[in-house]
């Protein structure tokens, strides 16, 4: 990883100490020094990535597995002189490259992104004159004013900041807005607490400020996130490193197989060359799936598809199989596997507390005191916190197409839904009590002010904020009885105790009457003021989110909450949601102290990270993928792209994901639910079940032509199916019939079984015998028709179109054994469960009866007319094939089950 450059902890330093070190002074550089710090520093603007030219993108996409394979039967083709069939292979190429080449195409506006959050334009003082300049033309010292409602254009150490808050969550994660002010902090801090900083990219919600830019372009903390995002490389899918694998040791074998056979035919059997070479060009037409890639990409496609009904995006084809391997998910929290909308759940007043229902935005909802609903208007000083969390409050609440949502701090919106829910809306405060004046909230001062007064001329001042702060103003207590001395201990200790359960808490406090002389300022409220109540409030979990959690534990998958709020808020949520429960949360300070050993053995045992930046996240994604995860990675910010990127599969937030993290993504979530990732990783696991199917079902094929080719070779026979012969049934009958295997739905189940081992093979021990022994029953059949045709008197032609007919029958059959590896497909969902299977072999039945009966085909693949009794033993053997593989599986059923009992009962 390329280092950073060293710089100043600048949020260490005080204004005067930032001004002195980068000779910025309070009027801001003059023109000459902006100049020549530009050509210094360079713009300030991050670097256009490396770009391959779009003939050198397409040309790339032509290094897969799957292509090679197509382009090698396309040689075959061409060779034996079959143009239709190497045009339609070659056309099947040309698609998949096609595919992969728009795909690439999106996939490099990640970065573009990233630059998009830049602002292009930025108000500076220069020569104690305030003008607007390109933001890119920023330099280290420039003086940034900063408003409501602007982007930050470079990174920023604040020197004043007045009511400042920014909305950091695309950098950090934080569910709310950071309040800004101008006081150092810790060399630890993490970025989410450097008050005194506003970073590139970095959104002002409200107030204004002023800072001197400390860092632009690269150097910045968006700079830093695109160097990651840069140097991520996106790793293959297990599939493709599977197909790949049996790619090479299947071409190894045919290739061996067929000089084998051609060594044998010529030196032992003295065969002349030329005929046995045409004969091993049959061998290695037999041998080789030509219909396996443009299956693999269709099933790819299908799984896609249902993934999109589910609300999940793919952006990348074999992403889709990826989500069948998933051992671990490590999830955001804001907005994923929580609503993103703040909730009170808790109020507490002198003498009581109350449980508050309900979660989010809508106004549902009520107050609970034990196991009893009541009334807030029955208790007068729940009834007056309602009242002051409206009345002091900036937001608003609209309705959208999504819901409703607010305009200004979540946590105020979450006190206008507290009010609604007790029946006292924002109309009807300021109906009742019309503001006049405000004292508006500042991180100096920690709470806000407001002035209202009735229509009869009462005065009353509502007051929020910190608790330890509302305190300090306070000279007593309200109570349902009336007025009471404070009792500071006892608000601490309920304040701490709602902190410990991650919430977030303010103070209500209440004047009645203007203060004296009519002042109304932050010093004039000491000692003047009624402490209500506290709120206690957080971003609740989604409803749906624990059961999918607990879901993918009983699908063998981990699931690691990895956020940037604070450890205690990430600790209550696990907690709810059944993540981490019992274990401590691990903070972004405390892995920055690990070395990658120790935190590939420390990664295994914890769940939940808190207060993490974008490098602490790509390190724990590497460290999973280091102990042989296959990690699925949430998220929505800037932040996030990187470890999007290096996820396995990379998953963004459709509704509040920053285009950055969408794009670094390889699936969009729609409805930004966590749930929704359990539907794919379902959907992903049925898409790989599928393919292994497909591919049970294939290669028997394929491997009993062999078998006939070699065993005609060897025991010099007459050759019982020609290449051409060959290739029809491999590139129409097998391929017609394998695609009905991609509608396969899920088998009952398959969230109960744990992830398969990303380096599994994609032929088990299993499914290797079960390839052999189909292999070889059809090669009995279809030779042993062959052979008893001939000897009967059939001429060679009919006998080879039975002997064609003969595998197409055996095909039709044993595709309905595959539909279930061990279960008995003799049931009504098995004959039926898939109508695309009954469809598939209606298709294939008109194209033998045209391969067998037109003339034209007669002549171009050397076939004969068949009477209705060599149909009926076509039929015949076609049968003791289906017969014969479901009777291997009764037995393979009745084997496994004793061992899988000793199997549970070793484990118990």
């Amino acid at each position: 990883m390329t280092e950073r450059p060293s710089t100043p902890d600048w949020h260490t330093l005080d204004a005067p100490q930032v001004g002195e070190h980068l000779k910025s002074p309070p009027g801001g550089l003059s023109h000459e020094q902006a100049q020549r710090r530009l050509a210094q520093h360079g713009a300030n603007a991050l670097p256009e990535p490396p770009r391959r030219s779009a003939l050198r993108r397409f040309l790339g996409q032509f290094h897969n597995v799957l292509l090679y394979l197509i382009l090698a039967a396309a040689g075959i083709t061409a060779f034996l002189g079959h143009t239709v069939d190497t045009a339609v292979l070659l056309a099947a190429a040309l698609v998949n490259a096609l595919i992969g080449f728009f795909q690439e195409g999106k996939a490099e506006a990640a970065l573009e992104g990233i630059r998009r959050m830049l602002s292009p334009h930025a108000t500076v003082v220069r020569e104690g004159h305030r003008q607007e300049v390109p933001a890119a033309s920023l330099v280290p010292g420039d003086r940034v004013v900063i408003a409501s409602g602007d982007r930050v254009p470079a990174d920023l150490r604040l020197v004043n900041a007045l009511q400042l808050r920014v909305d950091e969550s695309a950098l950090t994660g934080e569910s709310v807005p950071v309040d800004k002010s101008t006081e150092p902090v810790a060399t630890d801090a993490p970025l989410g607490d450097r008050e005194g900083m506003a970073y590139s990219g970095t959104l002002v919600v409200q107030g204004q400020g002023e800072g001197v830019v400390v860092a632009t372009g690269t150097a910045t903390e968006l700079g830093g996130i695109n160097r990651l995002l840069t140097q991520v490389e996106r790793a293959r899918t297990p599939m493709l490193q599977q197909i790949d694998r049996f790619g090479r040791l299947l071409a190894a074998a045919i290739l061996g197989v067929s000089a084998l056979t051609f060594l044998l035919g010529t030196l032992w059997r003295g065969q002349p060359a030329a005929e046995m070479f045409m004969m091993v060009v049959a061998l290695a037409a037999a041998a080789i799936p030509e219909s396996l890639p443009a299956i693999l990409t269709v099933t790819l496609a299908l799984g896609v598809q249902r993934m999109a009904r589910h609300r999940a995006i793919l952006r990348h084809l074999p992403a889709v199989e990826t989500l069948g391997s998933v051992t671990v998910i490590c999830s955001d929290k804001t907005g994923t596997l929580t609503r993103n909308e703040m909730t009170v759940q808790r109020v507490a007043w002198a003498g009581g507390a109350a449980r508050v229902e309900g979660v989010g935005y809508e106004p549902q909802g009520t107050f609970c005191i034990g196991d009893h609903a009541v009334d807030p208007g029955a208790h007068p000083a729940l009834r007056l916190c309602v009242e002051v969390g409206v009345l002091c409050n900036d937001a608003r609440m609209r309705a959208g197409d999504g819901g409703r949502r607010v305009e200004g701090d979540p946590t105020d919106g979450a006190l206008l839904v507290l009010g609604e829910k007790a029946n006292w809306s924002r109309e009807q405060g300021k109906q009742d009590w019309p503001r006049e004046k405000v004292i508006p909230f500042e991180s100096e001062r920690r709470f806000m002010a407001t002035q209202h007064r009735a229509a009869g001329g009462e005065a009353r001042i509502c007051v929020k904020g910190a608790p330890e702060r509302v305190l300090d103003l306070c000279r007593a207590q309200w109570t349902d009885a009336g007025e009471a001395p404070l009792d500071v201990d006892g608000w601490r200790r309920i304040a701490t105790d709602m902190a410990s359960q991650g919430l977030r808490v303010l103070a209500l406090a209440l004047r009645s009457g203007e203060l004296p002389g009519g002042r109304f300022d932050g010093d004039a409220l000491e000692g003047e003021l009624l402490m209500l109540g506290l709120v206690g409030l957080i971003d609740p979990p989604r409803a749906e989110a624990r059961a999918a959690v607990a879901e993918c534990r009983s699908a063998g998958m981990q699931v690691k909450m990895i956020t940037g709020d604070h450890a205690e808020t990430a600790r209550a949520i696990g907690a709810q949601l059944g993540i981490g429960s019992g274990k401590p949360a691990l903070t972004g300070a405390e892995l920055s102290l690990m070395d990658d050993a120790e935190l590939r053995r420390v990664v295994q045992d914890v769940d939940v990270f808190a207060r993490t930046s974008p490098e602490h996240k790509l390190r724990l994604v590497r460290a999973l993928q280091a102990g042989g995860e296959v990690v699925a990675m949430t998220g929505d910010g800037v932040n996030d792209a990187p470890a999007l990127k290096q996820a396995d599969i990379g998953t963004a937030m459709g509704h509040k994901g920053t285009e950055a993290a969408k794009e670094a993504a390889a699936m969009v979530l729609a409805d930004d639910n966590f749930a929704t990732i359990v539907l794919a990783v379902r959907e992903g696991r049925a898409v790989y079940d599928n393919i292994r199917k497909f591919i049970l079902f294939i290669l028997p094929t394929n491997g009993g032509e062999a078998l006939i080719v070699i065993s005609a070779i060897l025991f010099e026979l007459t050759l019982p199916l020609t290449a051409a012969q060959v290739l029809w049934i491999n590139m129409v009958t097998s391929a017609a019939l394998g695609l009905a295997l991609a509608f396969e739905p899920p088998e009952p189940g398959i969230m109960a079984r744990r992830p398969r081992p990303p380096g599994e093979s994609l032929l088990t021990g299993l499914f290797a015998w079960r390839v052999v022994m189909v292999s070889v029953l059809m090669m009995v059949a279809a030779l042993g028709l062959f052979l008893w045709e001939l000897e009967r008197g059939t001429g060679v032609e009919t006998a080879r179109t039975m002997a064609v007919n003969t595998i197409v029958a055996a095909e039709m059959f044993y595709l309905l054994n595959s539909r279930y590896v061990l279960a008995p497909v003799l049931t009504r969902e098995g004959l039926t469960g898939n109508p695309y299977v009954l469809l598939s072999i209606a298709a294939c039945v008109p194209l033998q009866l045209l391969f067998t009966y037109t003339p034209q085909m007669n002549e171009w693949f050397g076939t004969a007319p068949l009477s209705v009794g060599e149909w009926l033993r076509v039929v015949g053997a076609g049968l003791f094939v289906f017969l014969a593989a479901e009777g291997e599986k009764a037995l393979v059923r009745r084997l496994r089950g004793p061992l899988a009992a000793r199997l549970r009962e070793r484990a118990a």
